[in-house]
């Protein structure tokens, strides 16, 4: 069994002299929020009065932070952010005294200043781009097909930068964060290989404990808009009600529904669009996000797992049956490191239910039947 390892560093140096002290750490990854650490560094009053680590200058607010974790010798980076708040906490019981450091990645600086601006004759990629690149970010930009024609429309941007940005990517269905030195304005990476299999009740090789799901047949929706074009003055019409992303099960929500139910439809509202191409893939992006009605929760022994588990990439689960096992898409991990060991909490969805066939359980023998436990 590998052994678990991790590296903080602050300010380029890594902090060995206050592993001792560190009382545990966790690193929280989420599709849609920025990505979060938090220190517990506990501290000692020193008989000169002078408390452990209290004024050391490493922790102070805007020292950069790396941190990084796996097994072995191998390591991932998790997060590379600032330090954003400092939290000393002078409990009456000695023994929980600590200094608690707070940080985010660095999509913080990008969400610092609200901006007045307008975008004439751009893509929404073309921004995406432009604004990563004025953070010295690398640009990892997928194209997004709509030209908004500055004589019809221009964009305006109200709000900070990563405000913005979000925004853009939510009406195109995409993913829009920063990870390391990178900026990302992508859809959501479904068809790319699964991270190593996850087992629940799975004896000796079991790696994920306290496992839950919801199945909600409430989510689904068809989405509609309707808006009149500014230049013809005509009636533009859209109605998203199908799928164009791949299916993580054999069936998907609307297979389930009977002939008596009719499939939910919401229209969009307070959103203009310049053309139909544009209110396409608003509707089709807001489709896509409904489809995702299964969701799950659970624990990763990280020991047992022996991977850094990440969101925004898929990974198949095993030995819940038939109906549930299969491939899902992560959306959240924390890392928790304490005096218990590594754990990770995981989050994850699913647009679809049963098998496909095309899983890969990585067993070494039984067949598909013995692989997801039935």
């Amino acid at each position: 069994m590998p052994y678990e390892t991790f590296i903080i560093e602050i300010d380029g140096e890594e902090i060995t002299d206050v592993y001792q002290d560190l009382m545990g750490f966790e690193v929280e990854m989420d599709d849609e929020l920025a990505g979060m650490f938090r220190l517990h560094i506990g501290m000692t009053l020193q008989p000169d009065g002078v408390w452990t680590h209290l004024d050391d200058e490493r922790f102070r607010i805007w020292k950069p932070v790396v941190i990084s974790a796996g097994f072995g010798e191998a390591s991932d980076e998790l997060i590379s952010g600032y330090i954003t708040n400092v939290k000393p906490l002078f409990d009456p019981e000695p023994s929980r005294v600590m200094l608690e450091i707070w940080g985010m990645d660095k999509s913080v600086l990008l969400d610092r200043e609200e901006v007045l601006k307008d975008w004439p004759g751009k893509k929404d990629s073309d921004i995406a781009t432009e604004i990563f690149n004025l953070y010295g970010l690398t640009p990892v930009v997928e194209d997004t097909s709509v030209v908004h024609d500055e004589n019809v429309t221009t964009i305006i941007q109200r709000e900070t930068d990563m405000r913005f940005l979000r925004r853009l990517a939510l009406r195109n269905g995409y993913e829009c964060y920063v990870q390391g030195d990178s900026g990302y304005f992508r859809p959501p990476q479904i068809d790319a290989d699964p991270q190593p299999v996850l087992s629940a009740h799975f004896g000796n090789q079991t790696t994920l404990n306290d496992f839950k799901l919801d199945v909600n047949a409430l989510a689904p929706a068809n989405v509609a808009m309707f808006q009149v074009d500014r230049a013809s003055k005509e009636t533009m019409q859209v109605t998203a009600d199908s799928s164009e992303q791949t299916a993580l099960g054999a069936t998907d929500a609307a297979g389930f529904q009977g002939t008596d139910v009719e499939p939910a439809r919401n229209y969009v509202a307070r959103n203009g669009a310049s053309s139909e191409a544009e209110m396409t893939a608003l509707c089709q992006g807001l489709f896509h996000q409904g489809e995702w009605f299964v969701t799950a929760e659970g624990d990763v022994p990280a020991n047992l797992y022996a991977h850094v588990l990440v969101p925004r990439s898929t990974v198949t689960i095993r030995g819940i049956g038939e109906t549930y096992s299969g491939v899902y898409y992560v959306t959240h991990v924390t890392h928790i490191f304490n005096s218990e060991g590594y754990r990770q909490h995981m989050k994850a969805k699913r647009n679809g239910l049963l098998l496909t066939g095309s899983e890969n359980f990585a067993v070494d023998s039984g067949g598909l039947l013995g692989a997801v436990g039935l």
